[in-house]
């Protein structure tokens, strides 16, 4: 799939390898890449180690920005072939390279990052070196950031396989040569996985494996490029759904005898700087809006999806003024798992079918607003952790109805 690559020093080889996919990130991907070198150079000056920027053949000149920016640890440059584009297929490249230059440890940096130290570096790579297979990242974020991880994907995936992986979509992350072997040869591909669908593709994948996983506390919060609730869900919730359902598919003889959870240990606490996150602002009447108008749109869908008695209970939450808006717990858990059914029985078309729980997302967020908007960070975890019970509490609802036709 490989479009070009960029290779001035002839790298073959490389202990340690630092992957940035880009899609026209040449205003801000000089940042990770020199906050990148520094971290190799301080703390892995020992290792042979190389920066892989794997782009989608960006037309705005992230290739010249990339191979601009002054650093002490070699570079390469890969692309797709112009015209395909997708953070996964970018990754589908460093998987590859990876393994060409017989990389011990891999580690993945989003192109886009404003907050990133060189301490990300050591907190992503040294689990590798004392045995770990998969790094997760744990940031601190501010309770109305990530609102697709915190409503769904984290509560879920944790409820399905087992292991509290507290940000499954983080986008930073570091495995092995081992995983990125199996990630290589996966024969689990579609157009969600090429994009945004990566991140829980890998987590899902690596959890599965059995493989030894950390979470590794990354100090600084993850800022990035301002991205609104809209723009977040338009680009991720479709992908990352989508692919978490599929998963499901793929790996139903894996989840269906899972559990209950447990935790997943954390490296880093106390190596590095707690910082506040930058303020979050959502338009509560603009949600409210949103998931009144979305599931009127598409009550045919509901209709269709929905278990009687969760649909009697939706019309219920739609009389809710915005003001004092509630939507249970309960009641969002059953409606993912009636959508997971949906799903494997193809009652509607799949990507149709996903999409029309974004309303039903905008609904969920704006009752987390509200019931959480005087609580400090700690205190939101806690409710985000009674959220994750009742994932695990109803699943023998989901398996249920998943084994009904």
């Amino acid at each position: 799939m490989k479009f070009e690559e960029d290779n001035p020093q002839r790298i073959t080889s490389a202990e340690i390898v630092v992957g940035i996919p880009s899609l026209n990130e040449a205003a801000t991907i000089s940042f990770p890449v020199q906050q990148s070198d520094r971290g190799l150079t301080k703390y892995y000056s020992g290792k042979t180690s190389v920066i892989v920027n794997v782009d989608n053949h960006s037309p705005d000149g992230t290739h010249k920005a990339f191979m601009e920016t002054s650093t002490a640890t070699p570079k390469i440059y890969i692309s797709t072939d112009e015209g395909v584009t997708g953070k996964g297929n970018n990754l589908r490249n460093l998987f590859q390279k990876a393994l060409e230059l017989e990389a011990k440890a891999v580690i993945v940096i989003d192109a886009d990052l404003k907050s990133m130290s060189p301490i990300w570096i050591r907190n992503l790579a040294e689990p590798l070196f004392d045995d770990y297979d998969f790094v997760a990242p744990l940031y601190i974020r501010h309770k109305y950031d990530v609102t697709v991880t915190n409503s769904i994907a984290y509560p879920l995936t944790r409820a399905l396989y087992g292991r509290r992986v507290r940000q499954p979509i983080g986008g930073d992350v570091g495995f092995s040569n081992q995983v990125a072997r199996s990630f290589a040869e996966s024969r689990i591909w579609d157009e969600a996985i090429a994009h945004f669908g990566i991140d829980v593709w890998m987590t899902t994948n690596a959890v599965k494996s059995h493989g030894s996983i950390i979470q590794s506390f990354m100090g600084r919060p993850k800022v990035h490029k301002i991205r609104d609730i809209d723009s977040q869900v338009g680009l991720i919730f479709e992908d990352v759904v989508g692919t978490i359902f599929e998963l499901m598919l793929h790996f139903e003889s894996f989840w269906k005898e899972v559990k209950w959870s447990r935790p997943t240990g954390v490296y880093g606490f106390g190596l590095g700087d707690i910082e506040v996150p930058p303020p979050v602002n959502l338009d509560t009447h603009g949600l409210w809006e949103k998931f009144v108008s979305g599931v009127k749109q598409r009550w045919d869908i509901y209709s269709a999806v929905l278990e009687r008695d969760n649909l009697i209970k939706l019309e219920e939450v739609m009389d809710i003024p915005a003001m004092g808006f509630e939507f249970p717990a309960g009641l969002w858990t059953k409606l993912v798992y009636d959508f997971a059914v949906a799903y494997k029985h193809g009652l509607r078309n799949r990507g149709e079918l996903v999409r029309s729980l974004i309303p039903l997302h905008y609904g969920k967020t704006l009752s987390f607003v509200l019931e959480t908007e005087a609580m400090n960070n700690q205190q939101v975890e806690e409710y985000i952790e009674d959220q994750c019970l009742q994932f695990e509490k109803t699943k023998p609802y989901l398996l249920d109805r998943w084994g009904s036709s």
